[in-house]
């Protein structure tokens, strides 16, 4: 049969735009749609505009610090207008630079939401298009859980835009997500709590690198509040909202916003039309090679509900690219990925947590330095760094590093292609490190500690 398509993909988010230009200079007819906005999540209410707020935020902090490196700053004022239009600017020619991207690649772009008819089918605008095999791509969407006046939080993909600066700010959850955003509002002057339903931020990371985190994130003023759910939000008439929580406490705020998890964007995709099977989470199951329970469809990023993280995504689309239309190889290697939370201060990870080292292993050595960093001395912060390295007794192999502190993030790239190439704490130990950095941490920890 002759298709309109060898290729239809559903989403331009990252995952999405990579399959597509990677599909297509291999030779393949590929179309994408999309119905918000090119780049998906990552470029455009997530990693990006996330990544500038944090570099926004962080100004405070650095023109308290300059005191006393002999700076006489005056008070600053921040507008939030500024920053929430630039960022929207930025974001525009991000999408244009997308767009730029897909149309060099010779990839047709549809404007709209994809539905599937069949198999080999897909309908956007009520126009339908026939194709060889389509890819799901269409990435997560935030939830709020359903409690009286919802309707008044704001999510993760609102919180960019608001109308106005909130003086007092609830953040909702313990993640990943939460922790940065809440940071992000402190740093740029509202008054932040957090509200987290367990006894401890940001669950499946290593726990002492999280407590440690927990704890400099409270020290620099956001107020958390472990334990406890928000069970209904009330609009007051000077229009603050008024919030009644499980343990029986009450707070007053401008703003809440909802980090509590993402789901499946799958609204309106027309799966009931095909035989795919979702697994218990509601995400799409997958084989190793993308493909789910009918045979032509394929999906990938975070509707599979497996690593959530850009680079992750870009990978599985260039993964399946190759796979489908250049006979290479279906591989993507999940092991020790880094990455970081652009919290206050950052951390940084790759590889296993003590608990899963412990876990797995028999005689797990570990190494940690906590200190407060140098330009702190002066600049009179009382923030402290942590750095830790696992390894494995028996191999000298380093099976985990983490970090929280200024850069983390920066640092943890190099330290992730170290570990990624096997690497020991002898080679570790053999580096000589560059004098006067935090980073130099990592190579100096000689004596492993018991607790």
């Amino acid at each position: 049969m002759q298709y309109d398509y060898d290729l239809f993909v559903i989403g331009a988010g990252s995952g999405g735009v990579r399959a597509s230009r990677m599909a297509a200079s291999y030779g393949a007819k590929v179309a994408v749609c999309e119905d918000r906005y090119l780049g998906g999540t990552c470029v455009n209410v997530g990693c990006v505009p996330k990544k500038l707020y944090v570099y926004a935020s962080e100004y405070s902090a650095h023109f308290n610090d300059a005191k006393g490196f002999g700076w006489k700053v005056s008070k600053p004022a921040f507008d939030w207008a500024t920053l929430r239009d630039n960022k929207t600017d930025e974001i525009s020619r991000l999408n244009g630079v997308y767009e730029g991207i897909l149309d060099r690649a010779g990839v047709e772009i549809i404007d709209g939401r994809g539905k599937i008819i069949d198999a080999h089918t897909v309908e956007v605008n009520g126009k339908q298009f026939t194709t060889e095999r389509i890819l799901i791509a269409t990435g997560g969407w935030p939830f709020i859980p359903d409690i009286p006046g919802k309707t008044h939080a704001v999510d993760s993909n609102g919180i960019f835009d608001l109308a106005e600066f909130p003086k007092r700010l609830a953040v909702v959850g313990g993640g990943y997500i939460a922790v940065e955003f809440a940071g992000i509002f402190h740093g740029l002057g509202s008054q932040v709590t957090q509200i987290v339903r367990g006894g401890g931020l940001l669950n499946g990371f290593d726990k002492e690198t999280a407590e440690f985190a927990a704890e400099q994130i409270q020290q620099n003023g956001v107020h958390i509040h472990f334990n406890t759910e928000v069970k209904s939000i009330k609009k007051q008439k000077d229009d603050s909202l008024y919030l009644t929580m499980s343990d029986g406490h009450h707070l007053t705020v401008d703003a809440v916003l909802f980090a509590t998890g993402r789901k499946p964007h799958l609204d309106g995709l027309g799966l009931e039309n095909v035989d795919i099977k979702l697994g218990k989470s509601g995400h799409i199951d997958v084989n190793t090679t993308f493909q789910t329970s009918e045979p032509s469809i394929y999906a990938l990023g975070d509707v599979t509900g497996g690593i959530e993280l850009t680079p992750v995504a870009l990978a599985e689309g260039m993964a399946l690219a190759g796979y489908l239309f250049d006979k290479q190889p279906c591989k993507v290697d999940y092991s020790n990925i880094a990455t970081t939370v652009f919290c206050q201060p950052n951390i940084g990870t790759v590889g296993m947590t003590e608990e899963q080292a412990r876990k797995e292993y028999s005689n797990v050595l570990k190494f940690r330095s906590n200190f407060r960093a140098m330009k702190h001395t002066l600049g009179g912060s009382q923030e402290r760094t942590l750095m830790k390295l696992l390894v494995d007794g028996d191999t000298d192999k380093v099976l985990g590093a983490h970090m929280v502190g200024d850069s983390a993030g920066e640092i943890m790239q190099g330290i992730a292609i170290a570990i990624k190439c096997g690497a020991t704490k002898t080679d570790f130990d053999a580096t000589i490190g560059i004098h006067p950095t935090a980073a130099e941490e990592f190579v100096t920890m000689r004596t492993p500690i018991s607790d």
